[in-house]
C-alpha cells in the first residue's frame, strides 16, 4: 500500500498518535539532564509531568509514530501490513517541529518515538536516528525522548540511537518462541534479544567508567534486600555482578557500539534512563508464571529498567487469536504490575508468587496479599525486632515504611499510632503486624 503524500500535518497527527496508542512502554524518565542555555527542556531524574487517559494509561508524552507502514505481518497488530488502513509518515523534520510546538505550549514533557517498519529495519532505524540527531543538534531539544529500537537494524544505527535518546526499548511482544512463530511469524527472539545483549552491555560498560556500578540502582532501599533478584548471589548464578563486567580500560576491547562511535560521543551518557521492553497479555495462552519468569529472567540477564505489560486488545479478526468480543483482560495486566513490583523492590521471586501447580494470580486480590495467606506461619511479625526484609513481606507496608521504622525504633518502641504516620496501610497490615507483642 502506498504512503499519502498529500496528508495534511494535522491529518498524519491524527493517524499516527492513533496507531501508537497500544504501546503502552512509556514512564518517567530516569534521567537527569538540566537545562542549558540555548537548549529547549530539560529531563529531571523523578520524572516528567504526567497525565492520565481514563484506562490508567500515562499520556504526557507526545507519543506518535514515524509511520504506520510495515512490512511485517503481526497478527495482533493494527498496523500489519495486511490491514486495509490508512497510512501516512513524518518528514524527521516534522517529528521535530511537532515536539518543540508542542513542548513551547506545555502540552508535552517528552517525545516517544516508535514506527512501523518501513521498507527494512535498516532503512526505518536509519530514519530515527536522522529525526533524533535534528532534535538534539539543530532543534536544540534538551527533553526526554524514548524510542523505540528497530529489531534487525544494525547495531552502529542502535549505537547512534543510544547517544541520542534517553531511554530505549525494543519489545519482546510474546514470551516463547511458539507463540512468535504462530503470531509474528517475520521476527523471532534472536533479533530482538541480540540488539538488547548489545545495549546492555555497552550501558554496563558506560556505568563502570562513569565509576558507577555495572547494575542499575534501582532503588536505596533495595541495598538492604540480601533475598532480592538483584542482590550479588542472585546475579552470581547469571554472571551479571558488576565483577563480571569489565570496564574497557581492563577488558581490552570496547563493545560493537562503542568501537563504532567516536570519542566526542565516547563522553556522552548511553542510553541514560536505560531499556525497556513489552509484553503482550490475553493474546496466547501462556500462564502468568511463565510470564513472571521471562520477566525475572530479563531483568537478571539484561537489566532492564522496566518490563511493561499491554492486556490484549481484539483489534483483527483472525482464527489464531481471542475472538472480538474477548474482554480486554485488564484486571489480570494490574496484577502483573503488582507482581512486576514485587520482583523490583520487595525482594520476591517468581517462584515465591507462583508456580506450576498454581500458574495464575487470584484476581480477587493483590498478589502480596495473596501470599501473605498462603504464608501465614510467618505472621504477626513483630514492628519493633523485625528485620527490613521480613517488614516488606506485610501487606501495608512498603519500601520507604519499612525504612521509617528500622530506622524510628533505635530511638524507642512503636505502636499503631507511629506505623500511621510513617505510611503504612494499617487498614491491610494490622492483621499482619504486633507492637510490643500486641494486635491493633
Amino acid at each position: 500500500m502506498k504512503i499519502a503524500s498529500e496528508l495534511s500535518l494535522q491529518e498524519k497527527l491524527h493517524i499516527l498518535a492513533d496507531g501508537a496508542k497500544y504501546d503502552v512502554a512509556c514512564t518517567s524518565s530516569g534521567a537527569d539532564r538540566r537545562g542549558r542555555k540555548g537548549c529547549l527542556g530539560n529531563a529531571v531524574a523523578a520524572g516528567i509531568c504526567h497525565s492520565f487517559a481514563s484506562d490508567g494509561r500515562c499520556i504526557s508524552l507526545l507519543k506518535i509514530l514515524l509511520t504506520n507502514h510495515c512490512i511485517y505481518d503481526c497478527k495482533y497488530c493494527i498496523n500489519r501490513c495486511t490491514n486495509d488502513i490508512a497510512r501516512a509518515a513524518f518528514t524527521p523534520r516534522e517529528v521535530c517541529e511537532l515536539t518543540t510546538e508542542f513542548y513551547r505550549r506545555n502540552y508535552i514533557e517528552g517525545l516517544f518515538l516508535s514506527s512501523g517498519v518501513w521498507n527494512s529495519p535498516a532503512f526505518t532505524m536509519e530514519r530515527l536516528c536522522e529525526t533524533l540527531y535534528l532534535l538534539r543538534n539543530v532543534y536544540h531539544f534538551n527533553g526526554y525522548i524514548h524510542v523505540k529500537a528497530i529489531p534487525g537494524a544494525p547495531d552502529e544505527l542502535l549505537a547512534a540511537a543510544g547517544y541520542l535518546a534517553d531511554r530505549m526499548s525494543i519489545n519482546l511482544e510474546l514470551p516463547t518462541g511458539e507463540s512468535m512463530k504462530k503470531l509474528a511469524p517475520n521476527k523471532n527472539h534472536n533479533m530482538i534479544l541480540r540488539p538488547m545483549r548489545m545495549m546492555a552491555d555497552t550501558i554496563a560498560q558506560h556505568r563502570l567508567a562513569a565509576g558507577k556500578s555495572a547494575q542499575m540502582e534501582r532503588s536505596r532501599s533495595n541495598r538492604y534486600l540480601t533475598g532480592s533478584i538483584f542482590s550479588k548471589e542472585r546475579l552470581e548464578q547469571t554472571g551479571r555482578v558488576a565483577g563480571n563486567t569489565q570496564p574497557a580500560k581492563t577488558q581490552g576491547t570496547k563493545t560493537y557500539a562503542l568501537q563504532k562511535m567516536g570519542k566526542t560521543e565516547w563522553k556522552q551518557p548511553f542510553v541514560p534512563a536505560g531499556q525497556s521492553t513489552q509484553m503482550i497479555i490475553g493474546a496466547t495462552p501462556e500462564t502468568d508464571y511463565h510470564l513472571l519468569r521471562t520477566t525475572q529472567y530479563l531483568y537478571q540477564n539484561y537489566d532492564l529498567k522496566r518490563v511493561f505489560y499491554s492486556a490484549y486488545v481484539p483489534l483483527n479478526e483472525d482464527g489464531a487469536l481471542p475472538a472480538p468480543d474477548t474482554p480486554v483482560p485488564l484486571l489480570r495486566e494490574h496484577r502483573l504490575y503488582q507482581a512486576d513490583w514485587l520482583l523490583r523492590f520487595y525482594g520476591f521471586s517468581a517462584d515465591e508468587l507462583l508456580s506450576e501447580q498454581r500458574p495464575n494470580f487470584n484476581e480477587e486480590l493483590d498478589p502480596k496479599c495473596d501470599w501473605a495467606l498462603r504464608h501465614l506461619e510467618r505472621f504477626p511479625v513483630e514492628v519493633n525486632t523485625a528485620q527490613y526484609e521480613t517488614l516488606l513481606r506485610v501487606p501495608g507496608v512498603g519500601p520507604k515504611s519499612a525504612l521509617r521504622i528500622v530506622q524510628s525504633r533505635r530511638y524507642g518502641k512503636l505502636d499503631f499510632a507511629h506505623l500511621k504516620r510513617m505510611g503504612v496501610v494499617l487498614k491491610r497490615a494490622h492483621y499482619f503486624l504486633t507492637c510490643d507483642g500486641k494486635m491493633m
